[in-house]
């Protein structure tokens, strides 16, 4: 995915640690009413413990990050950081591609603080991805990916912003991202089932929730699409793919591809689109669409 937790679960988790570390003013002013209410924030109570605060949010890696993430548990054991820590350390291993250490530690972190949303949205992607058709445990993994995804909508939903410089209009941009991720986990729920109708509808929501729809939800869009057998439908998603002036290069490939199987599926040749430029670097992950399956008759 081009929006990796790890990245947007840093960016917000590091401003409730510059926002906690800042000074109360001595005589606060009352926000004004029509602003949203501000989260309440976990408070350093130490030098120290800032420190090793900042080294984990300015770790270099992810197993750098996991490292100072367990130094801050273990040398700070009531520390008002600990939930975060603990997202930041399934974070890191979502980001190795570690399943299962991503499992274990995401779950501590809900133990932690159950309205911890980014955990949720882990789990929910992690184990919708991972549950196949002929999984013996299918439904209980998928019932469950499905419980996660929408905890953290409904969190999601009444959640207050986590700094009161961030505008409302910012804050309800990120909502709407995070919910989209929650949708896109529904989407992989229903194609695990093969339900292909429930997995478009849940792509939809992902792509049409976003403030910044993600070109590489499109293309998964599009692969459904064709598995449905709506060529038409995945030839228009996969367009407005192509079309996309900053869509990575290695998105247009997947795209091209996939809108080439729809031309194919169709009885006709793909029509020709503009070579995607190459002077862009690739992207550390590059999503890859669902590959379509034989329908049967």
């Amino acid at each position: 995915m081009r929006r990796q937790l790890v990245v947007t679960a840093a960016l917000v988790l590091a401003a409730c640690l510059a926002w906690s570390q800042q000074p109360a003013p001595a005589q606060p002013a009352p926000a004004p009413a029509a602003q949203q209410e501000v989260q309440k924030q976990p408070q350093v109570k130490s030098q120290p413990e800032g420190q090793a605060i900042v080294a984990m949010f300015q770790a270099a890696d992810p197993d750098a990050r996991i490292k100072a993430a367990q130094d801050l548990l273990v040398k700070f054991a009531d520390t008002e950081f600990k939930a975060i820590a603990l997202q930041m350390i399934a974070a890191s291993y979502q980001q190795k591609n570690d399943f299962e250490n991503m499992v274990v530690w995401a779950e501590r972190a809900l133990e932690a603080d159950p309205k911890a949303y980014h955990p949720m949205l882990m789990l929910a992607t992690g184990i919708a991805q991972r549950t196949r058709e002929f999984d013996l445990d299918r439904e209980e993994k998928l019932v469950r990916a499905e419980k996660y995804a929408h905890g953290a909508m409904d969190i999601l939903k009444v959640l207050p912003k986590p700094r009161p410089d961030i505008t409302d209009e910012q804050w309800d941009g990120a909502k709407r991202d995070f919910a989209s991720q929650a949708h896109e986990a529904l989407a992989l729920a229903g194609l695990a089932r093969k339900k292909y109708d429930a997995a478009i509808t849940e792509f939809k929501l992902a792509v049409e929730t976003a403030a910044n729809p993600d070109p590489a939800t499109m293309v998964r869009l599009g692969a459904i699409y064709n598995l449905a057998g709506k060529h038409d439908d995945a030839i228009a998603v996969l367009d407005k793919v192509m079309a996309g002036a900053e869509v990575h290069p290695t998105i247009k490939q997947f795209a091209q591809a996939e809108r080439a199987r729809a031309f194919q599926a169709k009885g006709g040749a793909a029509k020709p689109t503009a070579p995607a430029p190459s002077a862009q670097a690739a992207p550390a992950a590059p999503p890859a669409a669902p590959q379509p399956e034989a329908k049967k008759p």
